[in-house]
């Protein structure tokens, strides 16, 4: 989702198989640990070229379809309560929610008028293999970081809390 061709032709091939596309659901991200001082302009480029800019491109790939078929649509915006509720060392994680977030409601108000639906879903911890895609920002790593300990403490929790009983399984968020 990080190529504009490779979105393009996903798209193209979708609609020549099955003729129309009704439902997009943009799910794909990471997460970034790592307090904003520590993180390179790079990591936080990365991390809203997939959280937030690989929503906009798959999404624009699929409206001009979308219109055409004169039959509205849904579009699904994954996004997480880090799009409400900024967390310490998630910084750039939770702007790229945050963003989504506002490209959403922006949307849904352009995009109604037309019979196209935006729905943003913003759920707590989901027992997902997000964590296995997560990256500790390079400075993060540093033991003589300032932000070591912190980092290490929030990292832990999230790993704790994607195995606890109290996570929702992605089958109850849909």
């Amino acid at each position: 989702m990080n190529d504009d061709v490779s979105v393009t032709n996903a798209i193209d091939k979708i609609v020549e198989d099955s003729k129309s596309i009704d439902v997009l659901v943009n799910n794909a991200g990471y997460g970034l640990f790592g307090a904003l001082e520590e993180l390179s302009i790079e990591e936080i480029k990365a991390q809203f070229e997939t959280n937030f800019f690989g929503a906009i491109r798959v999404t624009q790939a699929v409206l001009p379809s979308m219109r055409k078929q004169n039959l509205g649509g849904t579009i699904v915006n994954i996004s997480s309560v880090g799009g409400l509720v900024g967390i310490p060392i998630l910084s750039a994680y939770n702007s790229t929610k945050f963003a989504l977030e506002g490209l959403s409601e922006s949307m849904s108000h352009e995009l109604e008028p037309v019979g196209i639906r935006v729905v943003l879903i913003e759920p707590g911890f989901i027992k997902t293999n997000i964590m296995n895609s997560s990256v500790l920002a390079k400075k993060a790593s540093d033991q003589k970081s300032p932000y070591y300990s912190l980092t290490q403490r929030i990292e832990s929790y999230f790993r704790s809390m994607m195995d606890n009983q109290g996570s929702s399984s992605p089958e109850e968020v849909a």
